[in-house]
């Protein structure tokens, strides 16, 4: 059992099961949304127990995603498939993990739209779009 919450507490979640390991996305719209890229792992829907759920706003930010965040403290939570017929997971936030989660991140995603004031360092694969 994984747990996590905002940094108010308003909204607090549980995922059963072993997480898988996170990728850290460098989207413009990630930065915009997380203000840097956006670490997240892609659990399954029927593993996460949401608690303060009506504290939970959403942003479509685009025709695949919509985006939640916590309305009392504006922490950046949820990265959610539009089409959840084809998708079974949502993404959740590395940084709002409470405990240590035992995962390592296993690859960058959309570095040609990374931001100019950071290098990635690392020997991970990295995929351009």
């Amino acid at each position: 059992m994984h747990s996590g919450s905002c940094l108010c507490g308003a909204v607090r979640f549980e995922i059963a099961g072993a997480l898988p390991p996170p990728d850290a996305c460098h989207c413009s719209q990630c930065r915009k949304h997380s203000g840097h890229f956006f670490a997240s792992t892609d659990v399954p829907r029927a593993a996460l127990t949401i608690h303060g759920a009506d504290k939970i706003t959403w942003f479509r930010s685009s025709e695949k995603a919509r985006r939640g965040f916590c309305s009392v403290c504006g922490s950046s939570l949820l990265w959610d498939p539009v089409d959840q017929n084809k998708h079974d997971w949502i993404g959740i936030a590395m940084g709002a993990f409470d405990t240590p989660t035992g995962t390592r991140l296993r690859i960058h995603i959309h570095v040609a739209d990374k931001g100019d004031y950071y290098d990635i360092a690392d020997d991970l694969p990295q995929n351009q779009h």
